[in-house]
């Protein structure tokens, strides 16, 4: 019976050790999508739609890890809006891009 015990207590432990560091993943990644998406903004600002795809590209990548570990529909949305602002981007569309970029700033936002 004590074994029991000390392995379920084990497990608890390393359960409540690895919970913090998952949502501290989600919030790493939403930031950094918010970060990059601000650069994304500047760069259709000044009709630099390259920098734009570049920098939304980033921005994409971190909202969909962030949608791996933890769904939820203000990032699903974001990463729509994030296609959309690198479709018009590589379309030399900066100021559609920058558009869609805002879009997705907005709903990422919403996520913090």
């Amino acid at each position: 019976m004590p074994r029991r015990v000390t392995i379920a207590m084990l497990a608890l432990a390393l359960a409540l050790l690895l919970t913090p560091q998952v949502s501290l993943s989600v919030d790493e990644h939403i930031s950094q999508a918010i970060e990059y998406t601000i650069l994304a903004i500047d760069d259709g600002e000044y009709g630099r739609a390259e920098g734009l795809v570049t920098h939304a590209e980033t921005a994409l990548a971190h909202a969909e890890a962030s949608e791996k570990v933890n769904a939820n529909p203000h990032t699903a949305d974001a990463i729509k809006h994030l296609k959309e602002a690198i479709d018009e981007g590589k379309q030399g569309h900066a100021d559609v891009a920058k558009t869609h970029a805002e879009g997705a700033l907005n709903t990422l936002q919403q996520v913090m």
